[in-house]
């Protein structure tokens, strides 16, 4: 049976010199699974405390020089947890490819994305006419973001049980 060219992609990935070398290294795997660990903490921490100001908590705090402080940190960390994702992802393609809980991950990171760019392009354009309530369409976005980005992390963790 004909191998499918999408599966040969990751075979080719997970036998690369980056897979063998995530695969053979007493060090490195974990290494890179603490510094993915790093990242999404720090980007959902950040996430996390954004939306739920955004949604009323701490209303004593104002949400526009919030938003200054925790967004590049949430764009930090999810850079470093998409990097250290990918190394991870190296070391056994082929199988992790196919698993549901790593499917599901990706579609909820994919569906979370949607949701900043509507949040960006939307209510967040106008985040200087705000004061201290963020209006009903920010409070919409933040509620989906949490839900998705808790999702993101539940979905990574049921990976190694799948």
């Amino acid at each position: 049976m004909e191998q499918q060219p999408a599966a040969s992609i990751f075979l080719a990935l997970q036998e690369s010199a980056l897979g063998h070398v995530m695969r053979s290294s007493p060090a490195l795997y974990p290494a890179v699974e603490i510094l993915h660990i790093i990242g999404f903490v720090v980007l959902v921490g950040s996430i996390l405390a954004l939306d739920l100001r955004l949604l009323g908590l701490a209303r004593a705090i104002p949400i526009q020089p919030m938003a200054q402080l925790l967004l590049p940190m949430s764009r930090f960390g999810f850079l470093l947890a998409i990097s250290m994702g990918f190394l991870l992802f190296s070391a056994d393609a082929s199988h992790v490819v196919r698993n549901p809980a790593f499917q599901s991950k990706l579609l909820l990171i994919a569906a979370a994305l949607v949701n900043v760019v509507i949040a960006h392009r939307g209510p967040w354009r106008r985040i200087a006419l705000w004061g201290t309530e963020a209006p009903g369409g920010a409070k919409a976005t933040a509620l989906a973001s949490l839900l998705l980005w808790l999702g993101v992390v539940c979905a990574g963790r049921l990976i190694a049980y799948m």
